[in-house]
């Protein structure tokens, strides 16, 4: 029982690595795979030397026995409301009612806990999760990487590419926003997932930049100046979100429309990891902020 871990959500890039890292590890994987998920990435896994179990989340008794002998339940599920809370909570329940002794849920963000409740929709939905799980027979153990260092590719505000532009909001200039690749989540997921020891959360970054840091790296790295541009109050910028949600309520539907993802760029300057945790697992390399930069 010891090292037998079971991933959901493992056709997704996040869990698929985590398969990885674990298996590299020496440790047993199962995978809980829906019946319609792409073959292409069940193979993959497979080649890996998961232990594939089809499942229908509907069906108590699938979940039961994906779980049966398993020593740490591992959730890379994505979605809204009928994942993170209906179908973990499923995931959850069979968990605990075959005696599964840990869990890490979705929490792979911002630590929504140091935010108030409206502030950003996903994260609502995390803290609805939390709830429940602290509420269960299991030992619950959340890991907070703060934003995915991918992020910096798509042209956000903070750092733009294009306009050669770095944005920050009133008195942010130097505020420490937390990035991680999803490598290196994965490689401490994994090293927590084996790890009996773990505590209610962990708070983990790949790097830690301001917006000036930022502008000094762009211009070390790309040789071209990006100006710093001030967008101006945090408050002012929350309440725009917010009507922008207000009139877009298709957005509800949908996992990242576009006021969720001013969101999160509103959590990014919100809230930081008060200490990070990268030196739990010491064998672990993290990517650096240059490294990271010149990807995008």
């Amino acid at each position: 029982m010891k090292n037998i871990i079971l991933v959901t959500g493992a056709t997704g890039n996040l869990g698929e690595q985590i398969c990885r890292e674990l298996v590299n590890k020496g440790a047993s994987v199962r995978a809980i795979v829906r019946h319609e998920s792409d073959p292409a990435k069940v193979k993959a896994l497979q080649a890996l030397g998961v232990n594939i179990n089809y499942a229908d989340f509907n069906k108590p008794s699938d979940l039961r026995a994906a779980c049966e002998g398993v020593s740490c339940v591992v959730s890379a599920l994505a979605g809204l409301r009928d994942v993170i809370i209906t179908a973990q909570s499923q995931l959850l329940n069979a968990a605990v009612q075959v005696g599964v002794p840990r869990f890490i849920p979705s929490d792979f963000c911002t630590d929504y806990t140091r935010l108030p409740i409206g502030i950003n929709r996903n994260f609502d939905l995390r803290k609805e999760f939390e709830t429940i799980i602290n509420n269960s027979d299991i030992k619950a153990t959340s890991i907070f990487n703060g934003a995915f260092a991918y992020v910096l590719q798509y042209g956000i505000p903070l750092f733009d590419t294009r306009n050669k532009t770095i944005a920050y909001y009133k008195g942010k200039k130097d505020w420490k926003i937390d990035f991680t690749t999803v490598n290196d989540t994965a490689a401490f997921t994994a090293a927590a997932a084996l790890d009996d020891s773990t505590p209610r959360h962990l708070h983990i970054a790949s790097f830690q930049v301001s917006p000036q840091d930022l502008a000094v790296l762009s211009t070390r790295l790309y040789g071209d100046t990006f100006e710093l541009t001030n967008e101006g109050s945090l408050d002012h910028f929350l309440a725009f979100v917010n009507t922008q949600r207000q009139t877009n309520t298709e957005g509800e539907h949908e996992l990242y429309p576009q006021w969720q993802q001013m969101q999160y760029l509103y959590s990014m300057f919100s809230a930081h990891h008060p200490h990070v945790d990268n030196a739990r697992y010491p064998n672990l390399n993290w990517t650096s902020a240059s490294d990271a930069l010149q990807q995008a």
